[in-house]
This record gives structure tokens, sequence and C-alpha cells, in this order.
């Protein structure tokens, strides 16, 4: 393999970004290592060196084959957004197969900090992507953002910051998220419309909500076959600070886990720990649909989308051998969510919650098994919560008597 190397002028800022970091010298490595990209090879290495480098404009990278991107490390290689002036994406890849980013820090960019598409093949690895400062909607929505790929592999990273989802899986195929850190997010991690996903050994902590797995409507392919395992879900109590009429700001502040309107996951062996409102909740994009949306907004043109091939409804889950502890007494009362909760289950605030909305067609299939002892809860939001109940036992099936979603 042939490995470039960047060589560079140095232009150091006259001030730094951060008042917090006046000592730091943020230098320009820009057109250089830009016109490093549009000369790759297959098969090249760019090595980007330790330092702090400020960026006006977003990196491209279109059509590459087996390139890697890398730092020397994410303490080390520093690159900074904060100044761009044009572009939303602090890097932007396209129609490349076989890419690698690893070993850097991406920050502070407009919109979404890494942004990939229509790539089979792309691996981002001991990568710190975030927004510095407070967490507010200001930020970019996404920190890692592969959508409409294949072979994805998210391993080894940090993600801090987004008012969306720290690490987005959009519309993709044969994806594995293992062994990050995602943290003061809305979303930690979002799997959404994708299938064949794997989520597991992540540490997933104060964000709104710790792992989302949803389908949209009007997006390019419907998802299924995910499994979820390993991981720890602790303390995502963090406020809400999605923009107004996202479809993440319907989250309630404190949930663990959420599923909605997908099939076919598998849910397992995760601590589940001190998520104020929710543990794990299920729900179907029925409800999600009714909550309205402001004109305009992205959840309005997401009930717009809806066909008749789109199914709103979840089925075919698995959720067995987890571990739920939760210390608070109260839910958020942010949230209509936290507030229905408070009113009917005041004392048992549910560990796993579903609305209680079925497909009228076909059989609605869910198990149950060795959780321990936990709070459930189904809200009968079809019946305006007349027949909730907290009794689970219809759910719960014997290991063994469900097929697993992976043969």
């Amino acid at each position: 393999m042939k490995y470039l190397t960047l060589l560079i002028t140095i232009m150091v800022l006259a001030c730094s970004p951060n008042k917090k970091e006046v000592n730091i010298n943020w230098k320009s490595i820009e057109a250089d290592l830009q016109t490093l990209i549009i000369q790759a090879n297959n098969g090249d290495t760019i090595d980007i060196p330790a330092g702090y480098f400020m960026f006006k404009n977003p990196l491209i990278l279109d059509g590459l084959s087996d390139v890697v991107i890398q730092g020397a490390g994410m303490e080390n290689t520093i690159l900074s957004f904060e100044l761009q002036v044009s572009g939303a994406e602090g890097i932007r890849a396209a129609n490349c197969t076989n890419l690698t980013f690893q070993d850097f820090t991406i920050q502070d960019a407009p919109g979404d900090n890494i942004k990939v598409t229509d790539t089979d093949g792309i691996t981002f690895r001991n990568v710190r992507s975030l927004w510095s400062g407070e967490p507010k909607p200001e930020n970019g929505a996404y920190a890692f953002y592969p959508v409409l790929c294949k072979r994805v592999l998210v391993e080894n990273c940090e993600a801090i910051g987004s008012s969306d989802a720290g690490i987005y899986v959009g519309q993709s195929d044969s994806v594995i998220i293992r062994n990050n850190q995602v943290y003061h997010n809305v979303a930690g991690i979002e799997s959404e419309n994708s299938r064949w996903v794997e989520i597991y050994g992540n540490y997933a902590h104060d964000n709104t909500g710790g792992i989302l797995i949803f389908d949209m409507p009007g997006l390019t392919q419907s998802g299924h076959t995910t499994r979820v395992f390993d991981n720890d879900v602790i303390s995502n109590n963090l406020s809400n600070f999605a923009p107004e009429g996202n479809v993440v700001a319907v989250v309630p502040q404190g949930t663990g886990i959420m599923m909605m309107a997908t099939r076919k996951i598998e849910v397992f062996d995760n601590r589940i720990h001190n998520n104020r409102t929710l543990g794990a909740a299920l729900a179907s994009y029925v409800l999600v649909e009714a909550l309205g949306a402001e004109e305009g907004s992205q959840l309005e043109e997401a009930n717009n989308q809806i066909n008749e091939g789109y199914d709103p409804y979840p089925n075919e889950i698995y959720f067995h051998d987890n571990e739920f502890k939760n210390k608070h007494w109260f839910p958020t009362f942010e949230n209509d969510f936290g507030l229905l909760f408070m009113r009917y289950f005041t004392f048992s605030l549910p560990d796993f919650a579903m609305d209680g909305i079925f497909p009228p067609d076909k059989e609605f299939v869910m198990c149950l098994s060795n959780n321990g002892e936990f709070n459930f809860a189904n809200i009968d939001a079809e019946n305006e919560f007349e027949g909730r109940t907290t009794d689970w036992k219809m759910y719960e099936c014997a290991e063994g008597t469900i097929d697993p979603i992976f043969q």
C-alpha cells in the first residue's frame, strides 16, 4: 500500500476560537490536505500529523477506494470546523468503497461532523466527534452520519453534543456499532430504517435517550433484523435539546432504549440503569403521528410521507436477560409521557413500557423473558388509556420458544 505523508505550510491563527484553549496554536492544513485527498490513488493512506488544525471549508471525498484517512490519535490530531464559512458538514464523503477514518478528533461543524453516503465499506475507528461547550439546539445534528451505505463499522469512537444522534446509521445494511462511548447527545445511538444491525459493547450515558431503533416513513427502505446487546445504558436523563419539530424531540428525557415501528429486534444482556422515565419503550409511529407537528417541521414532513407501503407498527420483538435498575422516584415532567406515567403509574414507574397500539391485520409477536424484577406498563393509548395494565405475563416466553433473528 502506498503511504502519503502530509507536508504542510504552518499558518498560526491570530487567536484561539475557544477561550479555554488560549495556549493552543491553531494551524491551517486545509489546502494541502484537500489536495492530497483529490490526488489520492486507490489503496493510499493519508496521514494527518499531531496538532490543532482549523478549517474554513469542508473536506470532500468522492469516488475513493481502499483509502485510509488517519491522524496521530484522537488526543493528538484535532480538526476544528468552528470557523467554517461554506458547506454544512465538516467531512463529506460519497460514492466510495472501503473507506476508513481513524485516530483523530473532529469538532464543531455547523452541520454534521462526518457524513458518508452511498458507500460500500465505511469504517470509523478511534475517532472522537463532538461539539464543544454545553449541549444546545444550534449544535449539528449528527456526529457520525453514514446513510445509504453498506458494511458499516463504528468502533472505539466517541460522540458528544449532537442535537439529534451521536452515532446515526440510516437506510444502511450490514452495520456494526461496537465499543463506543456516547454522551451529551439527544440520542446516543440511533439506527433508522437499517437492516442487519448489531449494536453491542457501547456505553451510552447522559443523553436524552441512550439507544433508538426507529423506522420512519418516506425513506428508501424499511428496517429489520437488529440486535442490541451487552451495552451499558446508564443515566440518560439529559434535557431534550433537539430543535423543535425534529423527530427525536418526542423522546422523553430519561429514556434508555426506545424501539419504534420496527421489527425483528432482539435486545438482551444490557445493563439499563437509572434512566429516569423509561428503561425501555416500544412504540408505534401511530402514536408519534398523533402527537401532531408544527408546519414545516421535520416531523410534519415525515407525517406527510406516510403511504400504504409503510408499516407503522413494531413487531417480532425479543427482549430478554436485561438488567433494570432505577434510583429515581419521579419521571421527567418536561414531556407528556413523564406526566402520563406519573399520573397512572406513580408507585411503579415502568422499566418497560409499550403504547398498546397493535397492527390491525397481523399477529403481534413479542417475547419478554428473564429480565428480573421489572415494572411493565401497557398504556393502551389506542383506547385513551382505559385498558392500561402492568401485567406482562401474556408476553412471557420460555427460552428457546422464539427463533433467533440471526441464523
